[in-house]
């Protein structure tokens, strides 16, 4: 448990299931980017399969050591990175999987890491097998947006939601793993990131990852380059709204990333830090406000031209 930081009720809570041998077959583990969900899933199936007594998982028994080294032969990720979604096919191959009993463990764990990027048909096949697994089966879903998932797959699953770190729990393990920060920056970077530990590493690494088209935007706005801009926003024009929809979200994510900035916190990115020393608060706030429009016209169904014009006009104000 220790792998895991903060989350003191949670661990325990969880913990006492352990001795009482209450693994649920089904969790729900929920957080955003960062606060831990894979090293709690690991937690999760280590002790599902940890040959250990009541005090699991061990840590050091062969089952445990090959669930934390990832190569455990009976927990299988349910996923494919180079997909948008996880699609109906993986689940059903997870599910037909399934009825083949363990190689060496005592369950079959399967790992959903994007179970929020599930479509409809995925889910309702996985619901299925979740009705009624064999008593070897177990499903660990994790997500950053739980309301995603069908309500009756929630209800199937224990639902554990992480917490952010108190200041005494993410700022000693900062500080040990960026020795070199100091600790007003340490500090600063564990608030920018809302307390959350993943982030905050980000934000002192400065490796936050911004697209090719977020870099251009945040060095097109900075300079007041309507030209630019124009020539940004014109050129998705024929894009889908699901390619559409994350660009803006980027956008807003690093204006609201500059405002920090200019609050004094660390950048997350140069991309941000650009528009931090380039636009007033006044400015930012309302480009914010602008992209956020666009975004809901983009999720009600509006059509991305209409959405890219709007956009263009906003320029031209």
């Amino acid at each position: 448990m220790d792998r895991l930081l903060g989350n003191a009720s949670l661990k325990a809570s969880l913990a006492a299931a352990f001795r009482a041998d209450r693994i649920s077959h089904s969790y729900l583990i929920s957080g955003p980017a960062g606060s831990g969900k894979h090293t709690l899933a690991a937690i999760l199936a280590a002790a599902m399969q940890c040959t250990a007594g009541e005090d699991r998982p061990c840590g050091t028994c062969l089952q445990c050591r090959k669930v934390f080294d990832n190569v455990h032969p009976d927990v299988i990720t349910v996923d494919d990175p180079e997909k948008k979604t996880v699609s109906v096919e993986l689940i059903r191959r997870a599910r037909t999987d399934l009825f083949i009993r363990p190689n060496e463990g005592r369950r079959k764990v399967y790992l959903i890491p994007r179970a929020n990027d599930m479509n409809a048909n995925a889910q309702n096949a996985l619901l299925k097998v979740m009705e009624e697994p064999p008593s070897y089966g177990a499903f660990l879903l994790l997500s950053d947006n739980p309301e995603k998932l069908l309500p009756t797959i929630r209800s199937r699953c224990v639902s554990l939601r992480l917490s952010p770190l108190e200041a005494d729990e993410a700022i000693p393990a900062l500080r040990a793993a960026f020795p070199d920060r100091s600790p007003e920056r340490i500090r600063a970077a564990w608030e920018r990131a809302g307390g959350f530990y993943g982030p905050a590493a980000e934000v002192l690494r400065g490796t936050q990852t911004v697209s090719e088209q977020g870099r251009r935007f945040a060095d097109c706005f900075s300079r007041r380059d309507r030209l630019g801009l124009t020539e940004l926003i014109a050129g998705q024009e024929r894009a889908k709204r699901e390619q559409l929809l994350p660009l803006l979200n980027e956008w807003i994510e690093l204006l609201a990333d500059a405002i920090r900035v200019r609050a004094g916190l660390p950048a997350g990115s140069e991309a941000a830090a650009c528009l931090g020393r380039s636009r007033t608060v006044r400015e930012l706030l309302e480009a914010i406000r602008r992209l956020q429009q666009a975004a809901e016209l983009v999720q009600g169904n509006v059509g991305v031209g209409a959405v890219c014009g709007g956009l263009l006009l906003w320029l031209n104000d």
